[in-house]
């Protein structure tokens, strides 16, 4: 009989309520309690909504973007200029971009005539080019972005040591394609193309002749055109050191009394040169040694002499804010060198044989930084020609100088805006003479 341990059971489905009776009894009894959860629940579902209106702005962004995605790409597309990035034969070559845009404007007066209409002289100071014996026919205004230019460079260093530069340099001075009553077009002119290899060079650059470190700060394409030597040609360069020794292309212009450039010449125009450094800054000494030739089967003329020269060039600085910059030219028979071929390097004698002209010219400049965005530069240069008249006539040019003064204003980094006077004069043998005064404006863009 196990009657009497038995006790009477609620049913299950009873037993969670009974449990939570105290406690219901419990909470009932404390009202603050209960009224602060219903606060914070109700606070909670407010931040909820806002989350779920949030996740709906960005579900309908999203499928917006996509929808415009689609469209995009449903669109033809043209097809790729460069699908893969460019690579150099030479992994270890180093590519370079530069180059600069130029505006010159010039107001020029001359007293003697007017400098023919689409030439060199009306876009740069030629001193061969300014008129003798002419009306003077007022001023002349020119405008043109001609002297615009850009490079590349190729530089490779070989796990040997061994340094390679391939260098290309153009400019837009390269003949009227177009006329100026619409067009303005231009052709691409070469400038430099060379291969460098350690001391080696190969190509058209800078003749050696030639103190490129020592021209002045200039408006103008050239500056101290007069008294400064100045070519780029093809040529074989060996440097070493301060030392620089160069076979180049050689070219004699010859008086019959006009002009002839003779292409007669066998052997090279050979150029030395050292460079010194210093503190302050540098010197150069350069000579040259040339074969001036000329043969016409018509007349039977066919003669060849040697021409020579000596320059002195360099640049001094007497602190940050002051240098001089100076050159000293002379020879026989190397005036094709000398402010842009303003003579001839010979002329032929009354029995066929070549006669050379003496030259001597030069310039001095002077650099002042005013301020770090405004420096002035002022410069004169001259050349001196020792013609035989009895074979050159008197209309040869026996004498050409300037003198030019600038400033130059930095307005923002890379961007320049400078502002020349030139005053020049070129004599004849016959004692002619004719001025030019050149009020000269640019603006210059580098990058």
């Amino acid at each position: 009989m196990r009657a009497h341990h038995t006790q009477a059971k609620a049913p299950a489905r009873t037993r969670p309520a009974l449990r939570a009776l105290p406690l219901a009894l419990f909470l009932a009894g404390l009202p603050g309690i209960t009224l602060a959860d219903e606060a914070r629940e109700a606070a909670l579902e407010a931040r909820v909504a806002q989350l779920e209106q949030l996740v709906q702005q960005l579900v309908t962004q999203q499928q917006a973007a996509q929808q415009a995605a689609a469209e995009e790409a449903a669109k033809p597309k043209a097809p790729a200029i460069q699908s893969t990035p460019i690579i150099p034969s030479n992994p270890d070559t180093r590519f370079s971009y530069g180059g600069f845009i130029k505006l010159d404007a010039m107001l020029t007066d001359t007293s003697d005539g007017e400098i023919a209409d689409g030439s060199a002289a009306r876009t740069l100071y030629v001193p061969g080019a300014i008129p003798v014996g002419g009306p003077d026919e007022g001023t002349d205004l020119d405008m043109h972005a001609q002297f615009s230019r850009f490079w590349f460079a190729a530089d490779t260093e070989l796990d040997s040591g061994d340094k390679l530069r391939g260098y290309l340099e153009f400019d837009l001075f390269g003949g009227a394609l177009g006329s100026e009553a619409a067009t303005n077009t231009y052709g691409v002119t070469l400038r430099h193309a060379y291969a460098s290899w350690n001391k080696w060079l190969v190509g058209q650059t800078w003749s050696n002749f030639q103190d490129v470190g020592a021209l002045p700060d200039s408006v103008d394409f050239v500056g101290p055109t007069d008294g400064t030597t100045f070519s780029r040609q093809a040529q074989i360069r060996y440097t070493n050191g301060p030392w620089s020794f160069a076979f180049e292309n050689p070219e004699t212009l010859v008086g019959t009394p006009g002009r002839v450039s003779s292409d007669d010449n066998t052997i090279p125009d050979l150029t030395l040169r050292y460079t010194g450094k210093y503190a302050s800054g540098h010197f150069s000494v350069a000579g040259i040694l040339r074969e001036l030739s000329y043969e016409n089967v018509a007349t039977g003329v066919d003669d060849s002499i040697f021409g020579y020269g000596v320059s002195l060039s360099g640049k001094h600085a007497f602190n940050a804010d002051n240098d001089l910059r100076y050159m000293l030219t002379g020879g026989r028979g190397i005036s094709r060198y000398i402010g842009l071929a303003t003579a001839n390097d010979a002329y032929l004698d009354d029995t066929g044989d070549l006669d050379d002209v003496g030259t001597l010219a030069g310039f001095v400049a002077w650099r002042h930084v005013i301020s770090p965005q405004l420096r002035s530069n002022l410069y004169y240069a001259a050349a001196h020609y020792d013609n035989d008249t009895d074979f050159s006539g008197l209309g040869a040019t026996k004498r050409v100088h300037s003198l030019s003064g600038n400033l130059i204003w930095t307005v923002l980094p890379k961007l320049d805006i400078g502002v020349e006077l030139r005053l020049a004069n070129r004599e004849l043998e016959s004692g002619a003479d004719g001025d030019l005064r050149r009020l000269q404006l640019h603006a210059k863009y580098s990058f």
